[in-house]
């Protein structure tokens, strides 16, 4: 039976005969609950969004409303507020969606957001090959500005904000918000130590500065319009509002669906939703939240308890798509980036893949991040290439232990995280595959030696 999807930021995404502008966006209701939040004081759009529950859809997963109360502002400092629309983690494609089909639900929940922090400037930091995507947010930021929801006096509220949509150069480190920042003051993309960095206090320019994701931007048009209390039903407690799930890989029919969290497992999202696998395969392993969550072996069995005390005992198929149920058997939601994999992917080959675009994107600035990863980079791909050694598996985990933890973002745990635990749950297929591999390179030398016998 197909689950019926809660599509609150997708709503009208696909819906025949949506269009992107302004005037489309309008007699769908929009820029309505911007209207509302210029009358409303900012602290208390700053209340609803923290009583909304909403966590990050970026991938840490951190309380929005917690993240706006540490920011300073007793500083004397201009504020700034930053989308972040780097979607650059593999498996994930929700964001550019939403910058597609509907670029004027971000405009208004960051202008919501922006007068709630009261913000002199945002920023929209674009992913350099959303080509397509820029030149949509351009032509929709001039749309609302000439309809007075953004610029000088925004609906003779007395406040003030632009947007200033920045193309960035294609780099995964982007992402991570610090490096964002650097980026975006026209530097290198290293990411910045914290403390004392945390952009609440010294981002932008040195100055208080929010950065949230796309989707998490989006909510707050919903919490503003429903309030922060009635927001908080959707899902679960700690757990609230909608999540839209990425799915890739071998399933049926591969897409973006949008459910509130906790509403379905992982099993009814691939099967129900997502079609089953193709014909005669057979589950083998789900990366749940982008490249950088720990994998989950289809086999397994998960037992723990939650937050709230609550007992479980799931199988891969039973795990709820949540933010805690995930991170309770030892993955994460991440960014949204469902992977799936049947009986036909070779482990060792799917962990080279990863740890090429790993070794390719980290910046360099910390040591055990620029040595070790490429490393891992090297080994795995010397497994690949038939070279494997039946000490590789323990040798990768080595040096992925070595760079977690170590590294001033959580990059290095980003590149580690896979590696540890494709060794974790498959460490028998790297060591089978070093053994086969063996086997053959003997046989070669033994014909070879024959052939040059005679």
């Amino acid at each position: 039976m197909a689950h019926e999807e809660t599509r609150l930021i997708m709503k009208y995404a696909d819906e025949p005969g949506y269009t992107n502008d302004i005037d489309c966006y309008l007699k769908h209701g929009g820029y309505e609950e911007l209207k509302k939040a210029v009358t409303m004081k900012p602290e208390d759009i700053c209340a609803e969004v923290m009583d909304s529950g909403v966590r990050g859809r970026g991938g840490a997963g951190f309380p929005a409303g917690m993240k706006w109360k540490f920011l300073d502002r007793k500083s004397g400092k201009p504020i700034y507020l930053v989308c972040n629309a780097d979607e650059s983690e593999p498996g994930t494609f929700k964001d550019r969606q939403i910058i597609h089909k509907d670029p004027h639900q971000l405009i208004e929940g960051m202008m919501i957001a922006a007068y709630a922090i009261q913000a002199k400037l945002a920023f929209i930091y674009i992913r350099g090959e959303f080509f397509q995507g820029y030149r949509i947010l351009e032509k929709a930021i001039e749309e609302a500005r000439e309809k007075n929801f953004l610029g000088d006096n925004i609906l003779d509220s007395g406040y003030s904000c632009d947007i200033i949509v920045h193309r960035g150069a294609g780099a995964y480190i982007c992402g991570e918000e610090t490096g964002l920042i650097e980026s975006l003051e026209g530097f290198r993309a290293n990411p910045r130590i914290k403390p004392p960095y945390f952009p609440a206090a010294l981002g932008l320019y040195q100055c208080p500065t929010i950065v949230n994701n796309v989707e998490t931007l989006c909510d707050v048009k919903h919490v503003v319009a429903m309030g922060g209390k009635e927001f908080a039903k959707i899902g679960t407690p700690g757990n609230t509002g909608t999540r839209t799930w990425c799915v890739s890989g071998h399933v049926m029919k591969p897409g973006y669906y949008e459910f509130a969290c906790a509403d379905i497992t992982l099993g009814e999202l691939i099967y129900d939703v997502c079609g089953g696998l193709k014909p005669g395969r057979k589950l083998k392993a789900v990366i749940p939240g982008g490249s950088s969550s720990k994998i989950l072996r289809a086999d397994e069995r998960f037992t723990g308890k939650l937050k709230d005390g609550t007992e479980y005992d799931w199988g891969i198929e039973d795990i709820p798509m949540d933010f805690d149920s995930l991170m309770a058997v030892g993955s994460m939601s991440g960014s949204g980036g469902v992977i799936v994999m049947d009986d036909s992917t070779d482990m060792v080959e799917a962990l080279a893949n990863i740890n090429y675009f790993y070794a390719h994107e980290s910046c360099g600035q910390c040591t055990p991040c620029r040595e070790g990863v490429p490393w891992m980079r090297k080994i795995t791909q010397r497994m690949v290439d038939g070279e494997a050694r039946e000490e590789d598996a323990d040798l990768l985990n080595s040096i992925a232990d070595q760079i977690a933890g170590r590294t001033i973002c959580a990059f290095g745990e980003a590149a580690s995280w896979p590696v540890q635990s494709f060794i974790a749950k498959f460490k028998d297929e790297f060591v089978e595959k070093a053994r086969e591999q063996a086997a053959r390179r003997k046989e070669g030398e033994k014909t070879a030696k024959e052939t040059t016998l005679i």
